[in-house]
């Protein structure tokens, strides 16, 4: 099993499989040089990213992701000024500090080749990293995928482990899982709600105030995230001139003590959204909740609905809700993907609405059966979601496509606990496994390509 700290992870935008994953890979590859003890003899670093990578890498910072990771830069500890900083001076200087430490000689126009006509076979986001002496003979050469939320493989890893052998791999817990239905009946048998099974089994990774103080700081994240969001005023980078809504919204709705009266919802939850998602596509940290492209969702709910006079019981809620989320987010992980490029939106902001209805249901008291009914209405309904950003850049439709989808979530979880069980005539696994089906079955157009949808569309208008 993975931990649910491998689904949450902290980041910067504004993309989790464009952005994060790379930076991620290139800092990895400069790790595997030094352990075979050939950074010394390194004069240059070629990196070629193919698919997605290419095609969308301008608009979602794959490039700069790339040679950050290159100067050992990690996403998880990376302060976005000191990033900038950095990277202006490798590029002001043609000079790149190889994992923090050896200086060698970088061009941006040379050492990172666009290879958007090469798709690979074992998943889109492909970048292959050649490492060559003085004389230009290789000294490494790696393929890795990013696959999205963050997650990272190297050819080998995918390629001994097809996706349908991925489920029962990884860290052996008290209570393995591998579809909705296992998780439900061990519910069922052991008496525990979903929270407190995934906790348990959390207790084979680390420590359980390890874990909690990990989730904690998960949450203080999107919290932090939000509070930046709603005070960052300005047009967005990246030339489509789009303009930052969520403070303007935040100053009404403040404004208005009555404001927060149920009625108000939709307001109060688009605010937080695009608040998160404005400051992911401005480079800002985020944390996946799956991916950087729908990480505005699951801080939106818990940002409305996790609030109470008394700090202990608001910790608490958090952490019922980002553990229950975390499970749903691990059965698409494992039996799908979380990946735009894979399965276009449905795998991202569908996976968080998804995420989100089975959290609140947890806080609303839902038994394990309502809380998968939740999940399953989620998705049900976000079922064929195309990625088509314009421009590459994860603002239209993403930031709008955040504050829906945090909307849809609270209406999927009032609807789960109205239902009975012979309502439910999806269950979780199978719309897990048609969302899987229909990513499949999509053009490559519409998975985060920018080669049709609304990336052409608006364009040409």
């Amino acid at each position: 099993m993975l931990s649910v700290l491998d689904i949450f992870r902290i980041g910067i935008g504004p993309s989790s499989s464009h952005t994060v994953g790379p930076m991620r890979i290139a800092r990895t590859f400069v790790r595997a040089l030094e352990k075979a003890g050939k950074l010394e003899r390194t004069a240059r670093v070629a990196v070629e990213l193919q698919g997605s990578l290419a095609l969308t890498g301008v608009g979602h910072g794959t490039i700069d992701a790339t040679i950050l990771g290159l100067a050992n830069f990690a996403p998880d500890r990376t302060c976005p000024d000191e990033a900038a900083s950095a990277l202006e001076a490798i590029l002001a200087e043609n000079a790149l500090p190889l994992g923090g430490k050896r200086r060698i000689a970088f061009d941006k126009a040379r050492d990172i080749d666009l290879a958007g006509h090469i798709i690979p076979d074992l998943h889109p986001n492909g970048m292959t990293l050649t490492a060559m002496d003085a004389e230009g003979d290789v000294l490494l050469k790696r393929t890795y995928y990013s696959t999205g939320g963050g997650f990272v493989a190297s050819e080998a890893q995918l390629k001994r482990k097809p996706k349908g052998d991925r489920i029962n791999a990884g860290t052996p817990v008290p209570h393995d899982f591998g579809s909705a239905a296992k998780l439900l009946a061990s519910c069922e048998t052991t008496g525990l709600s979903i929270a407190e099974l995934i906790l348990a089994n959390e207790d084979a990774f680390r420590p359980r105030e390890k874990t909690f103080a990990g989730i904690d700081r998960i949450a203080e994240a999107m919290h932090q995230c939000i509070e930046r969001g709603l005070t960052q005023r300005g047009v967005l980078p990246g030339g489509l001139k789009v303009q930052r809504r969520a403070p303007d919204l935040w100053d009404k709705l403040s404004a208005n003590p009555q404001s927060n009266e149920r009625e108000q919802l939709f307001d109060w939850l688009n605010c937080y959204a695009m608040a998160v998602n404005e400051e992911n596509a401005a480079g800002g940290r985020v944390v996946t909740a799956p991916t950087n492209g729908a990480a505005g969702i699951i801080p939106a709910v818990i940002r409305f609905y996790c609030v109470t006079a008394d700090e202990r019981p608001c910790r608490d809620s958090k952490r019922t809700f980002l553990l229950t989320a975390g499970a749903i987010g691990l059965l698409y992980k494992q039996r799908a993907s979380i990946s735009g490029a894979e399965m276009g939106c449905q795998g991202e902001v569908g996976v968080a609405c998804s995420m989100a209805a089975g959290g609140l249901a947890a806080l609303w008291g839902a038994s394990p059966s309502q809380i998968a009914s939740a999940a399953e209405i989620g998705m049900e309904h976000n079922l064929g979601l195309t990625c088509d950003p314009v421009g590459g850049l994860v603002q239209v439709p993403c930031i709008e496509r955040n504050a829906i989808g945090a909307v849809k979530a609270v209406n999927a979880a009032r609807l789960a606990l109205h239902r009975t069980g012979a309502e439910g005539f999806v269950s979780l696994d199978q719309v897990i496994e048609t969302m899987r089906q229909t990513g499949l079955d999509m053009s490559t157009k519409y998975k985060e390509t920018s080669q049709g949808g609304l990336a052409v569309n608006v364009i040409e208008c």
